[in-house]
């Protein structure tokens, strides 16, 4: 008798297909992982790629956004490496899901301008509808609702030109949530034509998408829209029907366990007991979503919710009260902000462990040829290989974009000169620097001349730093330096430098409306120090140089020479 090897990978991943549409998504992510343990175990490895995209989906329905990005991302390795564009497309976008909802929008762009290069090229309409999507999606995360509500549009189109109701929903519902933070925002500036224009329209989507929810009988999408329904209706004054709404989005939500959604309700119905002059029920709603958003992973409501009660206990006249939720409001948000730095650190660090893999793989493959060359005397066949070898490990640690040491080489070199600066006592100063407002370059003249930009920082970096100098490109547009050696004043001189150079480049060459300037943070090593705690001191100092205006070159207090922080004229 043998072994039942249990269901196929196939059938498991139909199965948790089916989990998704029905919004059963913990039995989903279940069967997903059945599926890419046994694609696993038949070495069957587009079927892997395949049950990690659809395990990451179900993860961001169930809250774990960090959880998919990380199988969206083994997706994205395995699909591209088969040839499987469409595939890998669609990987893309779910990454780019993933990242928004963790406040990575930059890395959540990247993944989704890498996916709309291939859309364009296969001219997909369902990719290109989901890439549309999810960018307009980030847009307005980023509170560009004008922007959001451009590629909402495209992708409503392609969903209306004969794509299926899970198209249609999302776009409509996003369209109608988009228009939540439109008409806000209209109202704030005082355009109310055009904030009764915004908020009828999202009235409109929200309808459309609420009626294709509950034909589908699929709680989630039901429970989902209701929220955005019943916020836009708190809107427009109609607020019993708007508590109606919601009352039912939140007993849906709290009937399939949609936690996440569950406390989203109860903030909207906070919003429109406060627009009604309800305080004190707004109050206790609000201080009962508090105590159920204390997970550090509910960051973003507990800060709406701080919000909505100083703004409540002001109009009660309870000044104290409000001061009180208006700074806990600012201490989640920075306390957000050093998450976000956290989480992206324990991505790049997973994206590092991926790439070692691929390069064990390949290594393993170079041994086994020069094995066979040594075998055969092919000499010139060997000579080659080991050339390729070398190259293979030269390139895992340079940035492909600039020539730079990569990330990769940063995290080997750095702990090396910290030890050699520690045993001989010698001075070791890292600076972290940036491109001031990198992103408003890249939003307004594109990504092309935003990689332009970012080679010709890098070469003024590594021109005018020493040939012992550590010049690398952490990631994105921000770059390290160490200097061996080399006390604070002198490394603040050599940045300064360094910083003139950039500032006087011929940017105009390169755009006539082009001005690029960097900040420096600038850091020594004291000693006992970790190598996490100089890049925070250095990084400390960078936000200081960014609060100061930019384009400065900020070092931190040494013991000896004292805080001589300087900025630029």
């Amino acid at each position: 008798m043998t072994d039942d090897p249990g269901p196929q990978p196939a059938v498991l991943l139909d199965r948790s297909e089916d989990a998704r549409a029905s919004g059963t998504y913990r039995v989903g992510a279940d069967l997903a992982l059945q599926a890419a343990s046994a694609a696993a175990d038949l070495g069957d490895n587009r079927m892997h790629g395949l049950a990690m995209r659809l395990l990451a989906k179900h993860l961001i329905r169930l809250g774990d956004h960090e959880g998919a990005v990380r199988c969206a991302a083994q997706a994205v390795q395995a699909l591209t490496e088969l040839g499987e564009q469409a595939e890998a497309c669609d990987a893309l976008a779910v990454q780019g899901l993933a990242h928004m909802k963790l406040g990575l929008h930059e890395e959540a762009l990247a993944a989704l301008s890498a996916g709309l290069d291939i859309a364009e090229r296969l001219d997909d309409d369902e990719l290109l509808f989901w890439t549309y999507n999810r960018i307009g999606g980030v847009h307005s995360n980023l509170s560009d609702f004008p922007q959001g509500k451009l590629f909402l549009t495209r992708a409503r189109d392609l969903a209306e030109a004969g794509l299926g109701d899970e198209c249609r929903f999302g776009i409509l519902n996003n369209l109608g949530d988009n228009g939540v933070g439109l008409t806000r925002q209209l109202r704030d500036r005082g355009e109310t034509a055009a904030a009764d224009r915004a908020l009828s329209d999202g009235l409109g989507y929200a309808c459309q998408a609420l009626a294709i929810a509950r034909a589908g009988a699929h709680p989630n999408r039901e429970s989902t829209c209701l929220v955005t329904y019943g916020t836009l209706l708190g809107l427009a004054g109609e607020h019993d029907t708007a508590l109606a709404q919601l009352r039912r989005a939140t007993e849906i939500a709290a009937e399939h366990g949609y936690r996440a959604l569950e406390l989203a309700a109860e903030e909207a119905t906070a919003a429109v007991y406060l627009a009604r002059g309800q305080l004190d029920r707004a109050v206790a709603l609000l201080d009962s979503v508090l105590a159920m958003a204390a997970d550090p992973n509910r960051r973003a409501t507990g800060m709406a919710v701080h919000a909505q009660l100083s703004a409540a206990y002001e109009k009660k006249g309870d000044f104290e009260a409000a001061l009180h939720h208006y700074r806990a409001y600012h201490e989640l948000e920075r306390t957000a902000r050093s998450a976000i730095a956290a989480t992206r650190a324990r991505l790049l660090t997973n994206r590092f462990e991926l790439t070692d893999a691929r390069m064990q793989t390949e290594s393993a493959r170079l041994e086994a040829e020069l094995h066979r060359a040594r075998l055969k005397e092919l000499e010139h066949e060997k000579w080659a290989l080991q050339t390729e070898a070398r190259q293979a490990v030269r390139h895992a640690r340079e940035d492909q974009l600039t020539g730079l040491w990569n990330r990769r080489y940063q995290d080997e070199e750095l702990p090396r000169l910290v030890g050699i600066a520690e045993a001989t006592d010698r001075p070791l100063c890292v600076a972290v620097c940036d491109v001031d407002e990198f992103k408003s370059i890249n939003d307004r003249l594109g990504h092309p001349i935003g990689d332009q930009v970012l080679r010709t920082v890098a070469g003024i970096l590594r021109s005018g730093s020493r040939p012992a100098d550590l010049v690398a490109r952490m990631g994105g547009d921000e770059f390290l330096l160490a200097f061996a050696g080399t006390d604070l004043a002198a490394a603040y001189a050599i940045c300064e430098r360094l910083r003139q150079e950039v500032e006087m480049h011929d940017w105009p060459g390169l755009r006539p409306d082009l001005a690029v300037t960097i900040s420096f943070g600038v850091a020594r090593l004291t000693p006992g120090e970790t190598v996490p705690e100089l890049l925070q001191s250095a990084d400390g100092r960078l936000y200081a140089a960014k609060q100061c205006g930019r384009n400065s070159v900020q070092p931190h207090l040494d013991p000896v020479l004292g805080d001589f922080a300087r900025t630029s004229p």
